[in-house]
């Protein structure tokens, strides 16, 4: 158990108590928290929505939820009966300011039985178009005044275009202050994602070769054998690049990319993320042209089971993505010339979340041609999920009286090197929330320079519709022109072999 003697007293009001986010994602990551002594010692959760439910009915249900998802399997009944004398349930009308104010009551409750003053986490697992409303409506309420112990999570999508999200992040900072802004991006708390960081700059190996010098290309690929499926009509109103690559694998390209910073403080890791943003290059429509591919899928095939397209799942004719590729340039002097590129999709072959480093060739090749005829590139290799692993590919001899080479891969697997399980990406986030500590959420700027970036992209593609839609099969990976575009530069995807091809979230 880890010690919570410091943890401040901590009061969760989750706006969406009865939605999917906290019954998958939130309500097992509190518990297995709790489980591992990670909750302080004076903590309440209250869930909030429409549904007029009790608590012990609001407990009832997040026990259902809890059994199903949690990672540590079912609760035992004795750590149940502790945990569940904190779940509180209120039913509310997010558009009535009125009814706010129960949540204040709710908080000076148990603030009286603490006998202290508990830090408020307000966390929005709500449509986007509510963030604004509650965030208005907690101010109104005055339920927003203490800027030291009040903090608002924002799930993304953080705006659906840029200015959108300027008008989010204005709002936001006339009612908050930054600091107590946590923009959330549950990739950023995935293990292997962390130790990105660590692999990086905690090696002084690295460091000499991570430039344009050596480097020959970046690929960032996160691929789903999912289709859109019941969220067909809600993903229609995005699309992979706006669901996935503005956020997600540009927050991957940012920690790949960025200096090291001076210190492991928030501000300056985040300071340096805001850096590569700012140093990528903008797209002209010919860029658009020329180092963008997008697709949809149509139907197939997947594991024996027959899955129907886009188009079908939908129920109309629409013209929106569910597969971007994209070539992007940091410029600066440590990444200039070097091509990163970007691949997600729907339906494809493989459930997977890869980044590739491929180095280039050695200078001279001073062996046999014969000795070459196993190798390929050096790489390193990061994988996400569904297997969680650091593996750098080099050259070796091959046992034997001749000299053959053979790639070979040095392998960091964590199931292989540790025995406790690893936490799930919105217990780190949660916990980091508790503490203040922002290292792994998106500051405003960050947001709007994402879509700055993009937004080229977004409005090329709007104006221009796609004819040949679909134009990808399922369990394919991706359309040929995505070949075309990696290839146009005498490079091709990397795919690593997996074991086990989970589905992923």
């Amino acid at each position: 158990m880890n010690s919570n003697e410091k943890m401040q007293p901590t009061i969760f009001v989750i706006f969406g108590g009865t939605g999917d986010l906290n019954a998958r994602k939130l309500a097992p990551a509190l518990y297995n928290l709790y489980l591992e002594g990670w909750l302080p010692k004076q903590f309440s959760i209250i869930g909030t929505g429409r549904t007029k439910l009790k608590d012990d009915e609001f407990r009832a249900n997040l026990l259902k939820d809890i059994n199903q998802f949690s990672r540590s399997g079912k609760v035992k009944s004795e750590q149940w009966d502790i945990f569940s004398k904190s779940l509180f349930y209120q039913a509310s009308d997010l558009n009535d300011a009125e009814t706010y104010k129960e949540f204040g009551v709710r908080i000076q409750q148990h603030e009286t039985e603490w006998h202290t003053r508990a830090n408020v986490i307000y966390y929005l697992a709500v449509a986007p178009n509510f963030f604004p409303i509650i965030a208005e409506n907690l101010a109104k309420s005055k339920l927003t005044k203490d800027a030291e112990r009040t903090r608002i999570v924002i799930e993304k999508p953080f705006g659906h275009d840029l200015e959108s999200a300027k008008s989010l992040n204005q709002l936001l900072t006339r009612i908050f202050n930054e600091r107590q802004i946590y923009r959330i991006d549950h990739y950023l708390g995935k293990e292997t994602v962390q130790n990105i960081m660590a692999f990086r700059f905690a090696n002084s190996i690295l460091e000499p070769t991570w430039n344009r010098n050596y480097i020959d290309h970046v690929q960032i690929s996160v691929t789903e054998q999912l289709g859109a499926g019941e969220r067909a009509g809600y993903y229609d109103g995005s699309g992979a690049l706006r669901d996935m690559i503005q956020n997600h694998l540009l927050q991957l390209l940012c920690i790949v990319a960025m200096e090291p910073p001076v210190s492991f403080s928030a501000e300056e890791v985040r300071n340096r993320k805001v850096d590569v943003m700012r140093a990528m290059r903008r797209f002209s429509p010919e860029d658009v042209r020329l180092s963008t591919v997008r697709g949809q899928y149509g139907g197939g095939w997947i594991e024996g089971k027959e899955v129907p397209g886009y188009r079908d799942e939908l129920g109309s004719e629409s013209n929106t993505e569910t597969f971007a590729a994209v070539k992007f340039f940091v410029d600066n002097w440590r990444w200039q010339g070097v091509p990163f590129y970007l691949r997600t999709g729907k339906r494809m072959h493989q459930s997977a979340s890869v980044i590739t480093i491929q180095f280039k060739d050695v200078p001279h090749f001073m062996f046999p041609a014969a000795a070459a005829d196993n190798i390929s590139h050096n790489r390193l290799i990061i994988s996400i999920q569904p297997e969680m692993s650091i593996r750098l590919q080099v050259q070796a001899k091959r046992p034997g009286l001749d000299m053959v080479l053979n790639t070979v891969d040095m392998v960091f697997d964590y199931k292989g090197t540790y025995t406790n399980q690893a936490p799930e990406a919105y217990e780190t986030l949660l916990l980091d929330t508790m503490l203040g500590d922002q290292t792994l959420f998106m500051r405003g700027d960050q947001v709007e320079e994402a879509w700055d970036l993009i937004m080229p992209i977004l409005n090329t593609w709007q104006n221009r519709k796609s004819l040949n839609f679909p134009n990808y099969s399922a369990d394919s990976w991706g359309p040929e022109s995505a070949e075309a575009l990696i290839a146009r530069d005498g490079f091709h995807w990397f795919t690593l072999p997996l074991n086990n091809k989970k589905k992923t979230a």
